[in-house]
């Protein structure tokens, strides 16, 4: 890129940012690098720059980036959600794709900043990663690459089992002397579970019965990080990471289609601002639709999250006189109810409050199912039943609800696991297979209760062999 293009991009950025400031955006200050197509996938595929290496960031990765070589597919953004923010644009872009991709970082960056999920991140996590990655690199040497990388394959098959209401102020499980002799001065949140320098392995620790007065428990991962009966330090603290990182990761997944909705309505209005030539109006326009354009097969949250931010404007700024009597909606009151739903709603409550009978008919939302194990087909139009179906996808994240309902099963220290069904049955073999690697992270038997076929089922594994009554 030649410093003429960069200093127009340095001066386009300005009005950008003062544009969005004018219509009350109020984000972090942010940082914008323009990257080679390389830097830009690497960042995608390691969601943080600096991360710890494992082979399935390293998948992610030749993914992307194959995609992006063929043609298929392309990144135009990366945004992190730090203080300050740093915002990574794809060196290939043209002009009016960065002023475009600028004013939509923004719209993220300000609900990174004002959405009460994020309220509890920890903005200074590239250099949390970047302190983490320095430890695995001390856990590899010490201990060995492929003994680390199993273990990791262990702790990221269940990395999502976490608690989302993390920000909330847990109760600490007392662990005695365990922890005691695990504790040094403390500079973090799980430095008790860390021993840098220490060259030798510890003395076995003590077995000790787990709480039961926490169960049961969702925190899947917090609770095998803490009661597993034969962890290693170094192995509580890689853990500890992996959850801290999931941590930070968790509002963002619990707000993808809101988040990528509002930053879609403001970079539509921000651009609209800016004084474009007409090539340069039809070239935003061409982009912006394809942004906000359906996918074939799929859903696409930028289009649903912009529908809907747009309808909630449009609803609050026209009440009918039902809607002003019964809700007490005031007249030209959307754009300040749009920046209430910014700030308060989730993408559960989002769609669960704001997807009306109108959007799900204007959309073409519909429920479909694989029939028989023969073909897909629409099995559901109802607009309440379509807001269910979408609402229940998110719950969670949209994996099966785990969690921990004994850790001294049998009186033998086994781990007894229960999934809350709710008409979603697990994929079995994949089930296994997660089985076999707490199994890893426990050391014990491990249970796992589920409905299979309406049945009570409890799949078994010994370490050994699969077993299911």
């Amino acid at each position: 890129m030649q410093d003429r293009e960069i200093k127009d991009l340095e001066k386009s950025l300005e009005q950008i940012w003062e544009v969005a400031r004018k219509f009350g955006l109020d984000p972090f200050p942010t940082r914008f690098e323009i990257v080679p197509a390389t830097v830009m996938y690497e960042i995608g595929s390691y969601a943080l720059p600096g991360r710890y290496s494992h082979w399935t960031f390293g998948k992610a990765y030749h993914r992307m980036k194959t995609m992006y070589d063929f043609g298929l597919s392309k990144i135009y953004e990366v945004v992190i959600n730090t203080n300050p923010s740093y915002g990574f644009l794809l060196e290939t872009n043209s002009p009016i794709q960065n002023k475009m991709v600028m004013a939509h970082v923004l719209g993220h960056v300000d609900f990174f900043k004002n959405n009460i999920y994020f309220s509890k991140t920890n903005r200074r996590m590239v250099e949390s990663v970047s302190t983490h990655a320095g430890r695995m690199t001390e856990y590899e040497f010490r201990y060995g690459r492929k003994v680390v990388e199993k273990f990791l394959d262990a702790v990221l098959a269940i990395e999502e089992h976490i608690d989302p209401n993390f920000f909330i102020k847990r109760e600490t499980i007392s662990q005695g002397d365990k922890l005691k002799r695990l504790q040094q001065k403390p500079a973090g949140r799980y430095d008790d579970l860390w021993q840098l320098g220490e060259k030798k392995e510890p003395e076995p620790l003590e077995e000790e019965k787990p709480p039961t007065d926490c169960l049961p428990e969702k925190d899947l991962v917090y609770y095998i990080m803490r009661n597993s009966p034969h962890l290693q330090p170094w192995q509580r603290d890689a853990m500890a990471m992996v959850h801290e990182e999931m941590e930070y990761f968790v509002p963002q997944m619990q707000t993808k289609t809101q988040n990528e909705g509002w930053a879609s309505f403001w970079h539509s209005r921000i651009m609209r601002e800016l004084d474009l030539t007409d090539s340069e109006h039809m070239e935003f326009a061409e982009l912006h639709s394809g942004v906000v354009s359906p996918h074939k097969g799929q859903l696409n949250p930028y289009y649903l999250g912009y529908k809907i931010f747009e309808d909630i404007e449009r609803r609050w700024n026209n009440p009918t006189t039902e809607e002003q009597e019964k809700f007490g909606i005031r007249p030209g009151s959307g754009r300040e109810k749009i920046f209430e739903v910014r700030e308060l709603d989730n993408d559960v409550s989002f769609l669960r409050n704001y997807l009306t009978e109108e959007l799900c008919e204007e959309l073409d939302l519909f429920v479909y199912e694989l029939v028989e194990d023969e073909e897909w087909t629409i099995t559901e139009k109802r607009w309440q039943r379509v807001r269910d179906q979408l609402v229940a996808n998110m719950t969670n994240f949209g994996f099966p609800y785990i969690e921990v309902a004994d850790g001294d099963y049998n009186n033998n220290r086994e781990l007894y696991l229960r999934h809350a069904y709710e008409g979603a049955e697990l994929d079995g073999r994949y089930a296994r297979k997660a089985l076999e690697h707490v199994y890893t992270l426990w050391s014990r038997p491990v249970h796992l209760e589920t409905i299979v076929d309406d049945e009570r089922v409890v799949m078994h594994y010994d370490g050994q062999e699969h077993d299911e009554d």
